[in-house]
């Protein structure tokens, strides 16, 4: 077998077509952008005198902006197109980054959440109806997973490079500079998303824009499967924004920025490593049994991360979390398949619109839960994802059982 028709295959075993190289120039981009800073923003914010109430802020505003943005971010996809959407929303990040770096106040970043946390949110069910535009069926597992595992490169380099401006240049002008990057990082995203993304002028569609008539059209599985969803996110969303502010100050022995990146480097590469041999499992066979692992996972993750009080308990505790990474692509394409062909964008958008405010609530509360004391948050939080993991292993059906 030539060279050349040895890169055919492999191309076309990852799905890898010109428009999904486009999406996957900017997932690296932005997101390398927004993984400089991000994960170090509750110290940012910290730092800048807003206390833990404005972490709680943040973290329920980043839940919370991405249900009511996920919706519009579905109708606006169908509306304009995935490529002329994605360029909408790349903007309103950039002019995000942008505040961050001119109005080093915490209540500058609170307000320019509201834009930079935009970008995830809006434009993932774009992301996902590009993906199912350009995909088949028998391919989406896998063009999910190299769309998740691509997300991962800057989730694991970001705060690393992040934690050495930070150790570089401080804990308030290390994350502006973090920013500045992100926003030339947004910049060159933008151009090669509009060079290499070709758009389907075929697949734009008649967009709906009352959630409640695309709410009518969720089948029975479908909601199965966001009432379990919902619960294992409490899980994820309880602790979450406080992982970094336990392990760099609360510990016997904290651990410091740099170790910190080293930490989510771990995790994303974990996630890295099992996304393709699963995807190729998962768009083979049943589905279900993917969901209910990764919800395992979910699960357990807060109680590991309370016993761990150093640095290499965290390493361990981290490499779970890469591992509940298991089956989320599996979920995501789970989605796309379950919901009606002419309304992909909109389906997603409004499935993560009702998780996501509801989650929210966690997110807020976690905050004063946290205030209590980190073992009620840890506990609460696991409480949440067992009752998840239990609802979807009972209630949850198979992909092949359900739909064939």
């Amino acid at each position: 077998m030539s060279f050349s028709s040895k890169r055919l295959k492999i191309l076309h075993f990852l799905g890898l077509r010109r428009s999904m190289i486009g999406l996957l120039s900017m997932v690296i981009f932005v997101g390398l952008g927004e993984r400089l800073a991000e994960r170090f923003l509750p110290i940012y914010l910290i730092a800048l005198g807003g206390g833990s109430f404005s972490v709680g802020i943040l973290n329920g505003l980043d839940n919370l902006l991405s249900a009511l943005y996920s919706y519009p971010g579905g109708y606006l996809a169908d509306q304009l197109g995935t490529k002329q959407a994605l360029a909408l929303f790349n903007l309103l990040a950039m002019s995000g980054f942008l505040i961050v770096v001119l109005v080093p106040h915490w209540w500058a970043v609170i307000g320019a959440s509201f834009l930079f946390l935009s970008w995830s949110a809006v434009s993932l069910p774009a992301t996902m109806k590009l993906i199912s535009e350009v995909l088949p069926q028998n391919k989406r597992t896998m063009g999910v997973s190299l769309h998740s595992l691509v997300r991962r490169i800057p989730m694991a380099l970001g705060p690393v490079i992040g934690g050495i401006m930070i150790g570089l240049w401080g804990e308030t002008t290390g994350v502006r500079v973090a920013f500045a990057v992100a926003l030339l990082f947004a910049g060159v995203a933008l151009v090669l998303q509009q060079k290499l993304i070709q758009e389907n002028q075929s697949a734009i569609e008649r967009p709906e824009k009352n959630p409640l008539v695309v709410f009518r059209l969720m089948s029975p599985a479908l909601k199965n499967l966001l009432i379990s969803d919902i619960l294992v996110r409490f899980c994820e969303q309880i602790p979450y924004a406080f992982a970094v502010v336990w392990a760099m100050k609360v510990i016997e022995h904290p651990v410091s920025a740099f170790q910190f990146g080293i930490l989510t480097t771990i995790e994303m590469a974990v996630a890295m490593l099992i996304y393709i041999p699963v995807a190729w499992l998962a768009d083979r066979g049943g589905k279900k049994i993917f969901v209910v692992i990764t919800f395992c996972f979910f699960t357990i993750f807060p109680l590991v991360l309370y016993h761990a009080r150093s640095f290499w308990p965290l390493a361990g505790a981290f490499v779970i979390r890469g591992l509940k990474e298991f089956g989320e692509p599996t979920r995501k394409s789970l989605i796309l398949d379950l919901a009606p062909d002419d309304k992909k964008a909109a389906m997603f958008g409004l499935y993560y619109l009702i998780r996501d405010v509801i989650v929210s609530i966690a997110a807020f509360g976690g905050a004063f839960l946290w205030m209590v004391s980190p073992a009620l948050n840890f506990y609460v939080a696991f409480a949440c994802g067992a009752a998840g993991t239990i609802w979807f292993a009972v209630k949850g059906k198979d992909l092949k059982r359900s739909i064939l």
